[in-house]
């Protein structure tokens, strides 16, 4: 796909705004990706637009780890176990969604951000234990719910990071911040298997893939920052992650609508 060089400015905006998103929540940079790529870059074929923007986010993904790492917000042992549970299920899902038809991908995603979003307004107010860690009696949560964030990670070709924290947070009663950094290790294990995926079929575009990347450097090294001071407020991230998982699927369901009933 060639590209004018406003779509390549646009796409370097976008990144930055999928970076922010990533480093200052842990996910919804993949969920903030795909409708900037469709509807702001200008990319017409859905599934090319989550291919490439699965690339981009985890690449920016594994930026703002780094980040988050060196400010001690990730623990490697949880991270590790429920990235590897959710990487066979990430291909397996990605697999599935290349079948279905884009826009019905993209509106099915939208309702499950609905009810995502409830659920953190819902526990926004749970501190965790910043002490929790992964042992032989909380192992099989963690795989259990590694395995089924992977499939859904694969299957709507996303990060996952709005999935993987709540994941690791009921799993293992970490507190937020730690799991919005532990999620970042997933979040760049489940895009690189659902990347490889679809790059099999010639649905990523690399060159746009680059400029989403250099904006999200950016973009996450504010966003980890933001993230550090936000952590001090009772609830503040989870209500600011749920209403922007909450404005992102409103546009979502309208967009889907209206392209599907102008089908």
């Amino acid at each position: 796909m060639t590209l004018e060089p406003i779509q390549y400015a646009l796409g370097a905006f976008s990144g930055g705004l999928v970076g922010l998103a990533l480093g200052l929540f842990g996910g919804g940079g993949s969920i903030l990706a795909v409708p900037l790529m469709a509807y702001v870059v200008g990319v017409a074929n859905p599934h090319l637009a989550i291919g490439t923007s699965a690339f981009a986010v985890a690449a920016n993904a594994l930026a703002n780890l780094i980040g988050h790492a060196r400010l001690g917000h990730v623990k490697w042992r949880c991270a590790s176990i429920y990235s590897l549970a959710g990487i066979a299920g990430a291909y397996l899902g990605s697999t599935m969604g290349k079948l279905m038809d884009g826009q019905h991908l993209l509106l099915a995603f939208a309702f499950l951000m609905v009810l995502v979003g409830a659920l953190m307004l819902k526990g926004r107010a749970v501190q965790g234990d910043p002490g929790a860690h992964c042992s032989r009696e909380n192992a099989p949560k963690v795989i259990a719910f590694g395995g089924l964030t992977g499939i859904f990670s694969g299957f709507f070709g996303i990060g996952g990071g709005f999935l993987i924290v709540p994941g690791l947070m009921a799993s293992t009663d970490m507190p937020i911040l730690f799991a919005v950094g532990s999620s970042l290790v997933a979040v760049t294990a489940f895009g690189l298997t659902t990347t490889v995926n679809y790059a099999m079929s010639g649905l990523v575009d690399w060159r746009l893939a680059g400029v989403f990347i250099a904006g999200g450097v950016v973009g996450g090294t504010i966003g980890a920052a933001i993230a550090t001071r936000l952590a001090a407020r009772k609830g503040a991230l989870n209500t600011i992650f749920a209403f922007m998982i909450f404005t992102v699927a409103g546009y979502m369901i309208y967009r889907g609508f209206t392209q599907i009933a102008a089908a």
